[in-house]
Protein backbone atom coordinates (compact mmCIF):
# COMPACT_ATOMS: atom_id res chain seq x y z
CA UNK A 1 0.00 0.00 0.00
CA UNK A 2 2.81 2.37 0.93
CA UNK A 3 4.42 1.54 -2.42
CA UNK A 4 1.29 2.64 -4.34
CA UNK A 5 0.99 5.81 -2.25
CA UNK A 6 4.58 6.68 -3.12
CA UNK A 7 3.95 6.01 -6.81
CA UNK A 8 0.80 8.16 -6.84
CA UNK A 9 2.65 10.92 -4.95
CA UNK A 10 5.49 10.83 -7.46
CA UNK A 11 3.08 10.94 -10.39
CA UNK A 12 1.29 13.92 -8.83
CA UNK A 13 4.58 15.79 -8.46
CA UNK A 14 5.54 15.02 -12.08
CA UNK A 15 2.10 16.13 -13.27
CA UNK A 16 2.32 19.43 -11.36
CA UNK A 17 5.84 20.06 -12.68
CA UNK A 18 4.69 19.41 -16.26
CA UNK A 19 1.71 21.75 -15.81
CA UNK A 20 3.96 24.48 -14.42
CA UNK A 21 6.39 24.02 -17.31
CA UNK A 22 3.53 24.16 -19.82
CA UNK A 23 2.17 27.32 -18.17
CA UNK A 24 5.62 28.92 -18.38
CA UNK A 25 5.88 27.94 -22.06
CA UNK A 26 2.40 29.31 -22.77
CA UNK A 27 3.21 32.59 -21.01
CA UNK A 28 6.46 32.95 -22.95
CA UNK A 29 4.73 32.23 -26.26
CA UNK A 30 2.03 34.78 -25.41
CA UNK A 31 4.66 37.33 -24.39
CA UNK A 32 6.61 36.81 -27.62
CA UNK A 33 3.48 37.39 -29.68
CA UNK A 34 2.62 40.56 -27.75
CA UNK A 35 6.21 41.80 -27.90
CA UNK A 36 6.36 41.37 -31.67
CA UNK A 37 3.07 43.19 -32.21
CA UNK A 38 3.76 46.07 -29.79
CA UNK A 39 5.73 49.22 -30.62
CA UNK A 40 8.26 49.30 -27.79
CA UNK A 41 9.48 52.77 -26.79
CA UNK A 42 12.39 53.48 -24.44
CA UNK A 43 12.35 57.19 -23.61
CA UNK A 44 15.90 57.66 -22.30
CA UNK A 45 19.16 56.42 -23.87
CA UNK A 46 22.32 58.48 -23.48
CA UNK A 47 24.87 58.74 -26.28
CA UNK A 48 28.58 59.31 -26.81
CA UNK A 49 29.34 61.11 -30.09
CA UNK A 50 32.46 58.95 -30.51
CA UNK A 51 30.07 56.12 -31.44
CA UNK A 52 28.58 58.06 -34.36
CA UNK A 53 31.47 58.05 -36.82
CA UNK A 54 32.03 56.32 -40.16
CA UNK A 55 34.23 53.67 -38.53
CA UNK A 56 32.54 53.24 -35.13
CA UNK A 57 28.78 53.50 -35.02
CA UNK A 58 25.46 51.94 -34.03
CA UNK A 59 25.29 49.61 -37.02
CA UNK A 60 27.88 47.54 -35.13
CA UNK A 61 27.29 45.50 -31.99
CA UNK A 62 29.34 47.82 -29.81
CA UNK A 63 29.78 47.47 -26.07
CA UNK A 64 27.15 50.20 -25.69
CA UNK A 65 23.88 49.10 -24.11
CA UNK A 66 21.99 50.47 -27.10
CA UNK A 67 22.85 50.00 -30.76
CA UNK A 68 20.99 48.70 -33.79
CA UNK A 69 21.97 45.00 -33.52
CA UNK A 70 20.97 44.93 -29.84
CA UNK A 71 17.70 46.76 -30.56
CA UNK A 72 16.95 44.19 -33.26
CA UNK A 73 17.84 41.25 -31.02
CA UNK A 74 15.69 42.46 -28.13
CA UNK A 75 12.80 43.86 -30.14
CA UNK A 76 13.27 47.47 -29.02
CA UNK A 77 11.62 49.60 -31.70
CA UNK A 78 12.05 53.22 -30.58
CA UNK A 79 15.02 54.79 -28.83
CA UNK A 80 14.91 58.35 -27.53
CA UNK A 81 18.54 59.41 -27.97
CA UNK A 82 19.49 62.04 -25.44
CA UNK A 83 21.22 65.37 -25.91
CA UNK A 84 22.66 65.60 -22.40
CA UNK A 85 24.93 68.39 -21.22
CA UNK A 86 26.36 68.83 -17.75
CA UNK A 87 26.67 72.34 -16.46
CA UNK A 88 29.29 74.79 -15.36
CA UNK A 89 28.90 78.37 -14.21
CA UNK A 90 25.76 80.32 -15.02
CA UNK A 91 27.68 82.60 -17.35
CA UNK A 92 27.74 83.39 -21.06
CA UNK A 93 31.00 81.44 -21.38
CA UNK A 94 29.54 78.40 -19.62
CA UNK A 95 26.42 78.43 -21.79
CA UNK A 96 28.47 78.72 -25.00
CA UNK A 97 30.66 75.75 -24.13
CA UNK A 98 27.61 73.66 -23.23
CA UNK A 99 25.80 74.58 -26.43
CA UNK A 100 28.78 73.37 -28.46
CA UNK A 101 28.42 69.97 -26.77
CA UNK A 102 24.65 69.87 -27.27
CA UNK A 103 24.83 70.75 -30.96
CA UNK A 104 27.49 68.08 -31.51
CA UNK A 105 25.06 65.48 -30.11
CA UNK A 106 22.23 66.69 -32.33
CA UNK A 107 24.60 66.43 -35.30
CA UNK A 108 25.63 62.90 -34.31
CA UNK A 109 22.01 61.68 -34.15
CA UNK A 110 21.22 63.20 -37.54
CA UNK A 111 24.38 61.65 -38.97
CA UNK A 112 23.27 58.20 -37.80
CA UNK A 113 19.80 58.55 -39.30
CA UNK A 114 20.69 60.39 -42.50
CA UNK A 115 24.21 59.28 -43.49
CA UNK A 116 25.38 56.22 -41.55
CA UNK A 117 22.28 54.00 -41.48
CA UNK A 118 19.25 55.63 -43.16
CA UNK A 119 18.17 52.17 -44.33
CA UNK A 120 18.05 50.92 -40.71
CA UNK A 121 16.89 53.84 -38.56
CA UNK A 122 14.94 57.05 -39.13
CA UNK A 123 14.26 60.11 -37.00
CA UNK A 124 10.63 60.56 -35.91
CA UNK A 125 9.06 63.88 -34.97
CA UNK A 126 5.47 62.73 -34.38
CA UNK A 127 3.61 59.61 -33.30
CA UNK A 128 2.49 59.15 -36.92
CA UNK A 129 6.17 59.11 -37.90
CA UNK A 130 6.82 56.42 -35.31
CA UNK A 131 4.09 54.16 -36.68
CA UNK A 132 5.06 54.80 -40.31
CA UNK A 133 8.75 54.07 -39.74
CA UNK A 134 8.00 51.00 -37.65
CA UNK A 135 5.78 49.62 -40.40
CA UNK A 136 8.77 49.65 -42.78
CA UNK A 137 10.81 47.46 -40.45
CA UNK A 138 13.29 50.20 -39.58
CA UNK A 139 14.16 51.28 -36.05
CA UNK A 140 13.01 54.67 -34.82
CA UNK A 141 15.10 57.44 -33.26
CA UNK A 142 13.63 60.33 -31.31
CA UNK A 143 15.45 63.14 -29.51
CA UNK A 144 15.15 64.33 -25.93
CA UNK A 145 17.16 67.12 -24.31
CA UNK A 146 18.35 66.53 -20.75
CA UNK A 147 19.12 69.94 -19.24
CA UNK A 148 18.19 73.31 -20.76
CA UNK A 149 21.45 74.80 -19.47
CA UNK A 150 23.12 74.95 -22.94
CA UNK A 151 20.30 77.19 -24.19
CA UNK A 152 21.65 80.04 -22.10
CA UNK A 153 19.14 82.79 -21.46
CA UNK A 154 17.84 82.97 -25.03
CA UNK A 155 14.32 81.53 -25.29
CA UNK A 156 14.61 81.39 -29.08
CA UNK A 157 16.93 78.41 -28.57
CA UNK A 158 13.91 76.29 -27.68
CA UNK A 159 12.63 76.73 -31.24
CA UNK A 160 16.14 76.11 -32.56
CA UNK A 161 16.33 72.80 -30.69
CA UNK A 162 12.77 71.94 -31.74
CA UNK A 163 13.78 72.41 -35.38
CA UNK A 164 16.72 70.08 -34.78
CA UNK A 165 14.27 67.38 -33.66
CA UNK A 166 13.92 67.79 -29.89
CA UNK A 167 10.52 66.60 -28.73
CA UNK A 168 11.07 66.73 -24.99
CA UNK A 169 13.26 68.96 -22.84
CA UNK A 170 14.10 68.87 -19.14
CA UNK A 171 14.66 72.34 -17.70
CA UNK A 172 17.26 71.15 -15.17
CA UNK A 173 19.57 68.23 -14.45
CA UNK A 174 21.77 67.62 -11.40
CA UNK A 175 22.26 71.18 -10.23
CA UNK A 176 20.25 74.40 -10.17
CA UNK A 177 20.47 76.41 -13.38
CA UNK A 178 19.09 79.57 -14.94
CA UNK A 179 15.67 77.95 -15.53
CA UNK A 180 14.94 75.72 -12.58
CA UNK A 181 16.00 74.24 -9.28
CA UNK A 182 17.13 70.60 -9.33
CA UNK A 183 16.13 67.64 -7.17
CA UNK A 184 19.72 67.69 -5.88
CA UNK A 185 18.80 70.65 -3.67
CA UNK A 186 17.16 68.20 -1.26
CA UNK A 187 20.60 67.20 -0.01
CA UNK A 188 21.29 70.53 1.68
CA UNK A 189 17.95 72.38 1.27
CA UNK A 190 19.71 75.15 -0.65
CA UNK A 191 17.65 76.49 -3.53
CA UNK A 192 18.30 79.08 -6.20
CA UNK A 193 14.75 79.96 -7.30
CA UNK A 194 12.41 78.08 -4.93
CA UNK A 195 11.19 76.26 -8.03
CA UNK A 196 11.23 77.86 -11.46
CA UNK A 197 12.93 81.14 -12.29
CA UNK A 198 11.03 83.77 -14.27
CA UNK A 199 12.98 82.55 -17.30
CA UNK A 200 11.87 79.00 -16.49
CA UNK A 201 8.24 80.05 -16.32
CA UNK A 202 8.57 81.65 -19.74
CA UNK A 203 10.24 78.47 -21.02
CA UNK A 204 7.24 76.38 -19.96
CA UNK A 205 4.96 78.60 -22.03
CA UNK A 206 7.38 78.49 -24.96
CA UNK A 207 7.51 74.69 -24.94
CA UNK A 208 3.71 74.59 -24.86
CA UNK A 209 3.67 76.95 -27.84
CA UNK A 210 6.14 74.88 -29.85
CA UNK A 211 4.79 71.41 -29.05
CA UNK A 212 7.72 70.20 -26.95
CA UNK A 213 6.93 67.80 -24.08
CA UNK A 214 8.20 69.14 -20.75
CA UNK A 215 10.26 66.55 -18.86
CA UNK A 216 10.24 66.78 -15.05
CA UNK A 217 12.53 63.88 -14.16
CA UNK A 218 15.34 66.03 -12.71
CA UNK A 219 13.83 69.33 -11.47
CA UNK A 220 12.92 69.90 -7.80
CA UNK A 221 9.51 69.12 -6.32
CA UNK A 222 8.59 72.82 -6.25
CA UNK A 223 9.67 73.16 -9.89
CA UNK A 224 7.53 70.19 -10.88
CA UNK A 225 4.48 71.57 -9.07
CA UNK A 226 4.92 75.00 -10.65
CA UNK A 227 5.46 73.48 -14.10
CA UNK A 228 2.21 71.52 -13.84
CA UNK A 229 0.34 74.63 -12.68
CA UNK A 230 1.68 76.63 -15.63
CA UNK A 231 1.57 74.07 -18.42
CA UNK A 232 -1.53 73.97 -20.57
CA UNK A 233 -0.45 70.62 -22.05
CA UNK A 234 0.43 67.27 -20.43
CA UNK A 235 3.99 66.72 -19.19
CA UNK A 236 6.23 63.67 -18.84
CA UNK A 237 8.82 62.32 -16.44
CA UNK A 238 11.13 60.68 -18.97
CA UNK A 239 12.97 58.44 -16.48
CA UNK A 240 11.70 58.32 -12.88
CA UNK A 241 10.24 55.73 -10.52
CA UNK A 242 8.05 55.63 -7.40
CA UNK A 243 9.42 57.22 -4.25
CA UNK A 244 7.10 55.18 -2.06
CA UNK A 245 9.07 52.07 -3.04
CA UNK A 246 12.52 53.68 -3.20
CA UNK A 247 13.20 56.89 -1.29
CA UNK A 248 15.46 58.77 -3.73
CA UNK A 249 15.13 62.44 -4.65
CA UNK A 250 15.03 61.47 -8.33
CA UNK A 251 11.83 59.51 -7.76
CA UNK A 252 8.31 60.90 -7.56
CA UNK A 253 6.21 60.76 -4.40
CA UNK A 254 2.50 59.99 -4.40
CA UNK A 255 1.54 63.67 -4.43
CA UNK A 256 3.66 64.29 -7.54
CA UNK A 257 2.36 61.17 -9.25
CA UNK A 258 -1.24 62.26 -8.69
CA UNK A 259 -0.47 65.74 -10.02
CA UNK A 260 0.93 64.21 -13.20
CA UNK A 261 -2.16 62.02 -13.48
CA UNK A 262 -4.42 65.05 -13.12
CA UNK A 263 -2.33 66.88 -15.71
CA UNK A 264 -2.83 63.97 -18.15
CA UNK A 265 0.88 63.21 -18.29
CA UNK A 266 2.93 60.03 -18.06
CA UNK A 267 5.73 58.73 -15.83
CA UNK A 268 8.35 56.58 -17.57
CA UNK A 269 9.51 54.06 -14.95
CA UNK A 270 13.32 53.83 -15.09
CA UNK A 271 15.43 50.66 -14.96
CA UNK A 272 18.21 52.09 -12.81
CA UNK A 273 19.01 50.08 -9.71
CA UNK A 274 19.48 52.98 -7.29
CA UNK A 275 15.97 54.24 -8.13
CA UNK A 276 14.29 50.83 -7.76
CA UNK A 277 15.53 49.08 -4.60
CA UNK A 278 17.89 50.98 -2.30
CA UNK A 279 18.92 48.03 -0.11
CA UNK A 280 19.66 45.62 -2.93
CA UNK A 281 21.36 48.30 -4.99
CA UNK A 282 23.59 49.44 -2.12
CA UNK A 283 24.79 45.92 -1.36
CA UNK A 284 25.29 45.12 -5.02
CA UNK A 285 26.98 48.45 -5.73
CA UNK A 286 29.43 48.06 -2.85
CA UNK A 287 30.29 44.57 -4.08
CA UNK A 288 30.59 45.60 -7.74
CA UNK A 289 32.71 48.72 -7.10
CA UNK A 290 35.60 46.44 -6.17
CA UNK A 291 35.17 44.43 -9.36
CA UNK A 292 34.80 47.57 -11.51
CA UNK A 293 38.08 48.90 -10.13
CA UNK A 294 39.83 45.56 -10.68
CA UNK A 295 38.58 45.38 -14.29
CA UNK A 296 39.48 49.01 -14.99
CA UNK A 297 42.98 48.44 -13.61
CA UNK A 298 43.38 45.34 -15.77
CA UNK A 299 42.43 47.42 -18.82
CA UNK A 300 44.74 50.23 -17.68
CA UNK A 301 41.92 52.79 -17.70
CA UNK A 302 40.47 55.00 -14.99
CA UNK A 303 37.29 54.00 -13.15
CA UNK A 304 34.86 56.74 -12.14
CA UNK A 305 31.96 55.94 -9.81
CA UNK A 306 28.70 56.98 -11.60
CA UNK A 307 27.31 58.28 -8.28
CA UNK A 308 30.01 60.98 -8.37
CA UNK A 309 29.43 61.79 -12.02
CA UNK A 310 28.64 65.48 -11.57
CA UNK A 311 31.89 66.13 -9.72
CA UNK A 312 33.96 64.81 -12.64
CA UNK A 313 35.80 67.04 -15.09
CA UNK A 314 34.70 67.09 -18.73
CA UNK A 315 37.67 64.88 -19.62
CA UNK A 316 36.74 62.38 -16.89
CA UNK A 317 33.13 62.33 -18.11
CA UNK A 318 34.32 61.51 -21.62
CA UNK A 319 36.45 58.70 -20.16
CA UNK A 320 33.41 57.41 -18.29
CA UNK A 321 31.17 57.28 -21.37
CA UNK A 322 33.90 55.61 -23.40
CA UNK A 323 34.98 53.00 -20.86
CA UNK A 324 31.82 52.33 -18.82
CA UNK A 325 30.12 49.89 -21.25
CA UNK A 326 33.26 47.74 -21.56
CA UNK A 327 33.96 47.72 -17.83
CA UNK A 328 30.29 46.97 -17.08
CA UNK A 329 30.14 44.01 -19.45
CA UNK A 330 33.36 42.39 -18.22
CA UNK A 331 32.49 43.04 -14.57
CA UNK A 332 29.04 41.46 -14.93
CA UNK A 333 30.67 38.38 -16.46
CA UNK A 334 33.14 38.20 -13.56
CA UNK A 335 30.39 38.64 -10.94
CA UNK A 336 28.20 35.96 -12.54
CA UNK A 337 30.90 33.38 -11.87
CA UNK A 338 31.17 34.25 -8.18
CA UNK A 339 29.02 32.56 -5.56
CA UNK A 340 29.25 35.33 -2.97
CA UNK A 341 27.63 38.06 -5.09
CA UNK A 342 24.55 39.66 -3.45
CA UNK A 343 21.26 39.54 -5.42
CA UNK A 344 21.04 42.26 -8.04
CA UNK A 345 18.16 44.64 -8.71
CA UNK A 346 16.19 42.91 -11.46
CA UNK A 347 13.24 43.12 -13.84
CA UNK A 348 10.84 42.04 -11.08
CA UNK A 349 11.91 45.05 -8.97
CA UNK A 350 11.40 47.26 -12.02
CA UNK A 351 7.89 45.99 -12.69
CA UNK A 352 7.05 46.38 -8.98
CA UNK A 353 7.29 50.14 -9.61
CA UNK A 354 5.09 49.85 -12.69
CA UNK A 355 2.53 47.91 -10.64
CA UNK A 356 2.59 50.50 -7.88
CA UNK A 357 2.10 53.45 -10.19
CA UNK A 358 -0.57 51.73 -12.26
CA UNK A 359 -2.50 51.01 -9.06
CA UNK A 360 -2.10 54.60 -7.86
CA UNK A 361 -2.58 56.70 -11.01
CA UNK A 362 -3.91 54.32 -13.66
CA UNK A 363 -2.71 52.42 -16.70
CA UNK A 364 -2.82 55.53 -18.94
CA UNK A 365 -0.09 57.36 -17.04
CA UNK A 366 2.79 54.87 -16.78
CA UNK A 367 5.56 54.03 -19.26
CA UNK A 368 9.05 52.55 -19.60
CA UNK A 369 12.61 53.85 -19.81
CA UNK A 370 16.06 52.37 -19.21
CA UNK A 371 18.63 55.20 -18.91
CA UNK A 372 20.94 52.89 -20.87
CA UNK A 373 24.46 54.19 -21.43
CA UNK A 374 23.83 56.69 -18.66
CA UNK A 375 23.88 54.46 -15.59
CA UNK A 376 20.76 52.37 -16.23
CA UNK A 377 20.47 48.63 -16.67
CA UNK A 378 19.37 45.88 -14.27
CA UNK A 379 19.53 42.10 -14.13
CA UNK A 380 17.32 40.84 -16.93
CA UNK A 381 17.33 44.15 -18.80
CA UNK A 382 21.02 44.97 -18.90
CA UNK A 383 20.92 46.24 -22.46
CA UNK A 384 18.55 46.56 -25.43
CA UNK A 385 19.05 42.91 -26.44
CA UNK A 386 17.11 41.83 -23.31
CA UNK A 387 14.08 44.08 -23.88
CA UNK A 388 11.73 41.11 -24.28
CA UNK A 389 12.21 40.20 -20.60
CA UNK A 390 10.25 43.29 -19.57
CA UNK A 391 7.27 42.23 -21.67
CA UNK A 392 7.52 38.69 -20.30
CA UNK A 393 7.37 39.98 -16.72
CA UNK A 394 4.37 42.16 -17.56
CA UNK A 395 2.57 39.15 -19.02
CA UNK A 396 3.40 37.11 -15.92
CA UNK A 397 1.85 39.88 -13.80
CA UNK A 398 -1.39 39.59 -15.74
CA UNK A 399 -1.28 42.72 -17.92
CA UNK A 400 -3.32 42.46 -21.10
CA UNK A 401 -1.99 43.09 -24.60
CA UNK A 402 -3.78 46.47 -24.70
CA UNK A 403 -2.33 47.48 -21.33
CA UNK A 404 1.19 46.42 -22.33
CA UNK A 405 0.92 48.44 -25.54
CA UNK A 406 0.03 51.53 -23.49
CA UNK A 407 2.90 51.03 -21.04
CA UNK A 408 5.45 50.25 -23.76
CA UNK A 409 4.82 53.45 -25.71
CA UNK A 410 1.16 54.15 -26.30
CA UNK A 411 0.91 56.49 -23.33
CA UNK A 412 3.93 58.65 -24.12
CA UNK A 413 2.95 58.89 -27.78
CA UNK A 414 -0.55 59.94 -26.70
CA UNK A 415 0.99 62.73 -24.62
CA UNK A 416 3.14 63.79 -27.59
CA UNK A 417 -0.01 63.98 -29.72
CA UNK A 418 -1.81 66.12 -27.14
CA UNK A 419 1.17 68.45 -26.72
CA UNK A 420 1.46 68.91 -30.48
CA UNK A 421 -2.31 69.35 -30.91
CA UNK A 422 -2.23 72.13 -28.31
CA UNK A 423 0.69 73.78 -30.08
CA UNK A 424 -1.03 73.58 -33.47
CA UNK A 425 -4.07 75.28 -31.99
CA UNK A 426 -1.90 78.03 -30.58
CA UNK A 427 -0.03 78.57 -33.85
CA UNK A 428 -3.17 79.02 -35.97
Amino acid sequence: MKYFICIFGLLAIISCTQKEKKTEENLEAKAKRIHEQTITVDTHNDININNFTDSINYTQKLETQVNLPKMEEGGLDVSWLIVYTGQDTLTREGYAKAEENALAKFEAIHRLCEAIAPDQIELALTSDDVRRIDSTGKKVAMIGVENAYPMGEDLSNFEKYYNLGARYISLAHNGHNQYSDSNTGEKDSVWLHDGLSELGRAAVKEMNRLGIMIDVSHPSKASIQQTIELSEAPIIASHSSARALCDHSRNLDDEQLKLIQKNGGVVQTVALGAYLNTKKDSLQSEYMQVIYKEVADSLNVAWHDPSNFDSLTDEQKEDFFENYPVILKISNTVAAKRTDAPPAVNVADFVDHIDYMVDLIGIDHVGISSDFDGGGGIEGWSDASETFNVTLELVKRGYTEEEIAKIWGGNVLRVLDEVQTFANGQLK
